[in-house]
């Protein structure tokens, strides 16, 4: 898939559901960027390695496990925060999904508008403000805080370097692929 139908076919519509507070250049470039760093807009679940065929925890392209009540994270975080709660349902009606999370996360893998309004909502739950537009290391904190990659808890020294300079090239491209759009 390329970045300009990801957007205008998954994150325009799912924005499209969501208050036009959300719909910010430093929500999509975002998007974009933690789209490109989960799953390259390629996979729709986890891949697991060594086991073709195999489906890890993660599902879409934002790549969202569905976590448990008690840890809060992934589907049922943004399912449980009152920030996101309610606009959940909203999305849930729209897009004919049960209002529960092991619906919502079977969901995932087939339906890029609910994933990328997950994404959003996700974004949304974090207490700090969206990073500007160009701050990458901004929107790398961001990124840590909010999807808690595996590869960086218990990554070497190494696998985080890597990691990082992965982040450094998607935000790049999501910037480039959003300055298209606005060309």
């Amino acid at each position: 898939m390329t970045l300009g139908s990801i957007i205008s076919n998954a994150i325009g519509p799912a924005m499209a559901l969501l208050p036009a507070a959300m719909d910010t250049p430093q929500a999509r470039v975002y998007l974009l960027a933690s789209g490109l760093q989960e799953s390259r807009f390629k996979d729709r679940y986890q891949i697991v390695h060594g086991r073709p065929g195999a489906k890890g925890p993660a599902r879409g392209f934002w790549q969202f496990e569905q976590g448990t009540q008690s840890s809060r994270g992934g589907v049922w975080g943004v399912y449980l925060h009152e920030a996101s709660r309610y606009w959940l349902s909203i999305v849930c009606a729209a897009r004919g999904v049960a209002f529960e999370p092991r619906a919502i996360w079977e969901q995932l893998e087939a339906d890029d508008v609910l994933s990328a309004a997950v994404a959003r909502l996700l974004m949304f739950t974090d207490a700090q403000r969206l990073p500007a537009v160009g701050d990458e290391e901004g929107a790398w904190q961001l990124y840590l805080r909010t999807w808690r990659p595996g590869a960086w808890a218990r990554g070497s020294a190494q696998q985080r370097a890597d990691l990082r300079a992965k982040w450094a090239r998607n935000y790049a491209q999501a910037l480039e692929a959003m300055a298209g759009v606005a060309a």
